[in-house]
């Protein structure tokens, strides 16, 4: 049996001297080499007979910021600065990108341009001008690794060191399913389902590599695989073959030629056999094929009588059914049940897929299944890239990844595949440029804006193509995978495994068409939010333009395929829209908005405490949970809400929302809440140690909902912990703008300010008082940690390391918004047992209702909302907008 080679030649990172750029607080600090010799590559490919994959590495660069309060608060919650392995792992992102071999010289261009050969235009450890070093290697692996070194050296003065096709393969698929989470799917009649694959229970299985021939090698563990067959008639018999009989120049054309094909012109049926009838006897259907082109040897047509359609469509039905039925032998051999097909002769082609898994289907009677990898192609060259020393790889996990889905344009031609341009002018202009084209994905075309836009105006609805099945795989389904070797599970979900966040089903296609017409329906406002937060500059427009186009360009290619980027959920939509925003640089579009909102919020928030302070205990509870969801009402993601900021103040719609909340309300657990926050009978509370409290929109929710609540759990002795949003996400306040907040709330509140300065929230503007010792040393703090997010949901499967890190003491959670699914690893081990004494609170329609309605966690829940959406609010809750959810659950 086959294991892993390492090859002992292979270059080494040189550790010595190396440090971190700036301080260790960054989240994902630059580590400077200074001794590493170029010779080390952040690129690797798989050269075939047909294509030519590149996976590639580029490092995340940002500037570090000095901030005390960050240092201070890491001291606190016990964030360590080490690290658990004796090398570093670079985060960064991983790029796939393909060529023709035939335009190998395209390819080159491309590596020269971005200096990949000399490891990445992005590095600070290699000069683009000086001199290629001789002893400059990439990794390579498939038989053009051989045929083409002498290019390779004499075009870019590299060498090509080569690695074993089958380990690669095998070494790029076990990592593939091990760290993406919506890697596998089956493809039954046009239906993809995703299949979430226990990294437990992933071995032994059956790898069916379909290039130009087929390899099939049983992998029973990582570096244990054995090749145990194969067959000669492949992706190249296809090609060759649909080349000679069609006269296609391509195989992507030759495809969509199968896609308007009609087989029964040629292949013979079993019911033209038996005049229309089945052969019930042996379980075979009037349709089944009894013989492939079995019908040209009966008619007398010529090979021109015959529809090019109908051939590509005929052969590649008899190559794919074969392929499938071999594939399932050899399971039957082994007595797998899980069989992977790769390879690029899939293209992520329907139709290519539905055959195969029939054929699986059919031989095995139903006990086995045909899966396939989104990544298909890339197996080879990402195992190539695996093969450097030191990348760390190997010990990346699920949650480690997130990939997204930049609009980049190619390097070359008009298919949407490669990573952003490094020049934002060309891709501007190139968007410019992207109207419809054949089946490439493109924008809806704009509309005439309407008076007063400043961007696009406004868009047409995308629309489904109907049945037309692609067969262009590289059109925006491969993502970047952004690698952030800190990510970790959030402690508290009950069952991290069957956790889901998502509330809404999008494989409903209804439910689908309905939010991408919201989502289409807020662009136009969107982009005039996001020019104008640039200050509406002829750049912002133009960039507001490719923003408007591209994204839509996104909704149109998901309406088409739902599944082309993974399982989709509404959360996933949220977080597209935000990430194309940052990639044409709108990094916050709502900020001139939060600012006025956060000015006008603090201005009544002094009367407010006044208010609250007069004030039962019991009734300031009930006003405290009515001002979290009053508050709330301050969404600008939500059309409804809008609206109401045109009939009057921040305060005045606060009040007059808080007034109209008559209970019993919607959902309804305030007297169990009640119970446990104040007590019932004989029973005594017991105050929380530390509460976490998930902060969600800026202006009035933020300060005139969850301030008061905060300041309240500080009154009773509880550690308090503000958790927002590390990038802007709507009118979501962020990590870093929370300080200055509190900072000024804390004017108007002794609580506060004690708290703050004992969180280390003012500690770069420190009250001077003679006794602000004292007072520290008996007050509990009031921080502000990251989420590690920049959507509107998040994630509880990723989030950041301060979080995690706050978790560990935490006995109360107050989740404002929250699609709980991803979080930062923790630098301290979670040892502390969770009892009831443990809370979750959830504010926010999008963190309360969009996800996480449904999660359950291993302590008490609070779910806050106010409904903004009328369909939200049919499906959830059978109510209607505007109707509160106050949810409790006891823990699980």
């Amino acid at each position: 049996m086959a294991s892993i080679h390492r090859s002992g030649s292979r270059p080494q990172l040189d550790l010595s001297k190396a440090a971190i750029e700036g301080n260790f607080e960054e989240k994902d600090p630059t580590i400077l080499l200074p001794n590493q010799s170029d010779d080390l590559s952040h690129l690797a490919l798989d050269i075939g007979g047909s294509l030519i994959k590149l996976v590639y590495f580029s490092r995340h660069e940002g500037q570090s910021i000095d901030d005390k309060r960050k240092k201070t608060l890491k001291e606190r919650l016990g964030i360590s600065n080490g690290t658990r392995r004796s090398y570093p792992i670079l985060g960064g992102r991983l790029h796939f990108v393909k060529f023709e071999t035939t335009k190998i010289n395209e390819c080159l261009d491309f590596i020269y341009s971005k200096q990949l050969h000399r490891g990445g235009m992005d590095s600070r450890l290699w000069n683009a001008e000086a001199p290629a070093n001789e002893n400059a290697v990439i990794k390579a692996t498939g038989g053009g690794a051989f045929k083409f070194t002498d290019l390779f050296k004499e075009r870019l003065g590299v060498s090509l060191d080569k690695e074993d096709e089958m380990n690669c393969l095998v070494a790029g698929a076990n990592f593939l399913l091990k760290a993406i989470r919506h890697e596998a799917f089956t493809h039954i009649e046009g239906q993809k389902e995703f299949v979430q694959i226990d990294h437990n229970d992933l071995f032994p299985y059956l790898l069916v590599n379909i290039g130009s021939g087929v390899s099939m090698i049983k992998v029973d563990g990582d570096g244990k695989f054995q090749r145990v067959s194969g067959t000669n008639v492949g992706g190249g018999t296809y090609w060759g073959l649909g080349r000679l009989l069609t006269k296609c120049k391509s195989f992507d054309e030759l495809l969509e030629l199968s896609q308007r094909g009609d087989n029964r012109t040629i292949d013979m049926l079993v019911g033209d056999i038996y005049g229309g009838m089945d052969y019930s006897k042996i379980g075979l259907s009037a349709s089944t094929i009894a013989s492939s082109f079995g019908k040209a040897i009966s008619d007398t047509k010529e090979l021109e009588d015959y529809s090019p359609e109908d051939i590509s469509l005929s052969l590649l039905r008899m190559i794919s059914y074969n392929i499938g039925q071999i594939a399932y032998l050899n399971a039957l051999r082994f007595g797998l049940k899980r069989i992977f097909f790769g390879g690029f002769f899939i293209r992520g082609h329907a139709y290519t897929m539905d055959t195969i898994s029939f054929a699986v289907h059919f031989w095995s009677k139903g006990d086995a299944q045909a899966m396939f990898l989104r990544h298909e192609g890339f197996l080879g060259a990402l195992g190539a890239f695996m093969s450097y020393e030191k990348h760390g790889l190997d010990d990346l996990m699920v949650h480690q990844l997130v990939e997204r889905f930049p609009m980049g344009a190619p390097y070359t031609g008009g298919k949407i595949h490669g990573p952003p341009l490094g020049d934002l002018n060309e891709k501007i202009s190139w968007m410019e440029k992207f109207v419809l084209k054949g089946t490439e994905i493109t924008a809806p075309v704009p509309m005439a804006p309407p008076p007063g836009t400043t961007g696009l105006g406004g868009f047409e609805v995308p629309s489904s193509k109907g049945g037309t099945l692609r067969s262009d795989a590289s059109a925006l389904n491969v993502g970047v995978l952004h690698l952030v070797p800190t990510l970790e599970v959030f402690p508290l979900l009950a069952d991290p495994k069957t956790y889901e966040p998502n509330t809404i089903d999008l494989a409903d296609h209804n439910e689908l068409e309905y939010w991408f017409t919201v989502l289409s329906g807020h662009l136009p406002d969107l982009v005039d939010k996001a020019v104008a937060s640039e200050g509406g500059t002829d750049d912002a427009k133009r960039r507001g333009d490719a923003f408007a186009r591209a994204f839509s360009a996104h909704l149109a290619r998901l309406i088409e395929d739902p599944a082309a980027y993974g399982k989709l959920g509404l959360a996933n939509l949220l977080e597209l829209r935000e990430e194309c925003l940052r990639e044409f640089q709108f990094h916050d579009a709502y900020r001139s908005i939060k600012q006025r909102e956060n000015e006008a919020s603090l201005a009544v928030l002094a009367d407010l405490f006044a208010e609250l302070d007069s004030m039962s205990e019991e009734t300031r509870l009930l006003t405290l949970i009515e001002g979290v969801l009053a508050a709330n009402i301050f969404d600008w993601g939500s059309r409804a809400c809008v609206d109401l900021y045109h009939k009057g103040t921040i305060i005045e719609i606060y009040r007059m929302s808080r007034n109209k909340m008559q209970r019993p309300w919607r959902v309804d657990d305030f007297d169990l809440f009640k119970d446990r926050m104040l007590g019932s009978g004989d029973k005594k509370p017991q105050p929380h140690k530390r509460a976490l409290l998930f902060v969600d929109n800026s202006g009035a929710d933020v300060v005139l909902g969850m301030l008061p609540l905060a300041r309240e759990l500080l009154r009773r002795g509880t550690e308090v912990v503000l958790v927002a949003n590390s990038l802007p996400a709507l009118n979501d306040v962020t990590a870093m703008e929370l300080p200055d907040i509190v900072a000024e709330a804390a004017k108007h509140c002794d609580i506060l300010r004690r708290a703050a300065e004992a969180g280390s929230l003012l500690v770069d503007a420190m009250i001077n008082r003679s006794d602000s010792s004292k007072e520290n040393s008996s007050s509990v703090p009031l921080m502000v940690v990251e989420n590690g997010c920049g959507s509107p949901c998040i994630d509880l499967r990723q989030v950041s390391s301060e979080l995690a890190a706050a978790a560990k003491d935490a006995d109360l959670l107050v989740i404002t918004n929250i699609n709980l699914r991803q979080m930062e690893r923790m630098h301290v081990t979670v040892t502390r047992a969770f009892d009831d004494d443990v809370q979750i609170i959830l504010e926010g329609m999008g963190r309360a209702l969009h996800t996480n309605y449904n999660a359950r966690f291993k302590c008490d829940a609070l779910k806050l909302a106010m409904v903004k959406n009328q369909r939200l609010a049919e499906k959830l809750i059978k109510g209607s907008i505007y109707d509160c959810v106050c949810r409790y659950e006891p823990a699980s």
